[in-house]
């Protein structure tokens, strides 16, 4: 690849980013990868580091940067140690393209429980059982980039950082989004192993930059840290990216865009929409969903498409297999709003800010960061308790009063467009690493 040369006061970044490989909408995949366009439109040199898996499903993301810790070798070297004496051709083979799309749809390539132990490991770095893993980055990027500046996805990778700022010598964050969604499943004895670990690893990084203030509270708490630790920057997207449509031109659908899965609530829309549809005046109304699945997920689609026909409801359901790029915007067009009951809410939740950008107004259990960015935004409604029976008496006073649907339409593209423009916030960003960069 060669160096990365900074000119003209601009900055040479390295994002470390672990991806999903494209099997479901990966919500910190995207955000990264916006930021990294975001950056680079700002005239910075850019370049991802992926990890465990390729970060989208045609791998367009990837150039000539390899993929590290990757995911199968990485497991079976945990789980069976004879594996970290094999030869280089052996994690050559296991790290080749076939095998990264088969580990991404397979079942546990993304769950939590289980892999306690590589997770502790991880956050040991230079000290856990990836050591050789993380001195074949650390070593690629002191060899292949001079960066100023180095960005950890998330906090579940702080293992990273001490070895990165002593090999390469330049400040390194982390940002903070979700890490309670992959450690809560854990088993007991080994959550506040972690989150302690995660405490003391915090103190080899800069900074911490959380997603939302919601967050930022949750994980001061959680890793028992200092508020002047943590900044929040909240996600952003480029408005232009996408086409505005008021919910007038378009059919009275409703829109799920995530992972379909337990947790992110998929079965709560579905029983919504079940109960939506016994209700007259909604006879034309359709759920549309997309995002994608594991091979964890699919029982528990299956169970979802079953109830779905045992209702009579299948010519009123349909699924969207691609969820990348022009098919998002194909999603848009066809829904006039969307939900997304997360169970226990999220850190920000990027795909609200898609769909407000869109026209598409969101509703949402009044959970997690989700009450903040509706707030901000102006572009949706928020509800509670979390049930099927709320979230469909949500959807029905919205589908029944094409003048509110307009206007928060309207308000969510305006409030995106003001409060969460990828631009500003990459300038907000920039303007931490510079402050970073001058204090070494």
């Amino acid at each position: 690849m060669g160096e990365l040369e900074g000119a003209g006061g601009f900055m040479n970044i390295i994002q470390i980013i672990p991806g999903s490989g494209g099997s479901f909408y990966c919500g910190n995949c995207l955000r990264d990868s916006k930021y990294f366009n975001a950056l680079r439109a700002e005239g910075h040199n850019v370049t991802k580091i992926p990890m465990y898996l390729p970060l989208f499903a045609d791998e367009h993301d990837i150039s000539d940067v390899p993929i590290f810790y990757g995911a199968i070798s990485l497991y079976l070297k945990q789980v069976y140690p004879i594996f970290r004496k094999a030869p280089e051709w052996v994690d050559k083979l296991l790290n080749s393209k076939p095998m990264m799309k088969l580990a991404a749809s397979m079942a546990g390539s993304t769950r939590a429980k289980g892999l306690e132990d590589m997770t502790f490991s991880m956050l040991l770095g230079e000290e856990g059982e990836q050591k050789a893993e993380l001195d074949h980055m650390v070593n690629w990027i002191a060899e292949h980039c001079r960066p100023d500046i180095i960005h950890i996805s998330n906090a579940l990778l702080l293992g990273l950082a001490r070895r990165l700022k002593e090999k390469i010598g330049v400040p390194v964050l982390c940002s903070l989004q979700d890490e309670d969604v992959w450690i809560d499943p854990m088993q007991p004895q080994f959550q506040k192993k972690i989150w302690d670990l995660m405490h003391e690893r915090a103190k080899d990084v800069d900074a911490l930059v959380s997603v939302s203030n919601y967050f930022a509270g949750e994980m001061k708490k959680r890793m028992n840290l200092s508020g002047e630790k943590i900044k929040t920057i909240h996600l952003g997207v480029a408005v232009e990216d996408y086409k505005y449509i008021s919910p007038r031109e378009k059919e009275r659908n409703v829109g799920y865009i995530s992972r379909m899965c337990h947790k992110d609530g998929f079965d709560i829309v579905v029983d919504a929409f079940i109960e939506l549809k016994k209700k007259p005046g909604f006879e034309d109304v359709k759920l549309i969903s997309t995002g994608g699945s594991t091979g964890d997920d699919a029982k528990f689609l299956k169970e979802q498409k079953r109830k779905i026909k045992e209702n009579g409801l299948s010519e009123s359901f349909e699924i969207l297999p691609e969820f990348e790029d022009e098919a998002v915007h194909d999603f848009f067009k066809k829904v006039s709003l969307v939900s997304v009951p997360v169970r226990i809410g999220e850190a920000f939740g990027i795909y609200l800010l898609e769909s407000m950008a869109s026209g598409v107004p969101v509703v949402q259990p009044a959970l997690g960061a989700f009450p903040e960015i509706v707030k901000l935004s102006g572009g949706g409604v928020t509800y509670k308790p979390n049930s099927p029976e709320k979230l469909s008496e949500s959807l029905a006073g919205l589908l029944s009063d094409p003048e509110k649907l307009d206007k928060l339409s309207r308000a969510g593209y305006e409030g995106t467009k003001a409060n969460f423009d990828i631009h500003a916030k990459a300038k907000d960003t920039l303007e931490l690493y510079e402050k970073l960069s001058q204090k070494e």
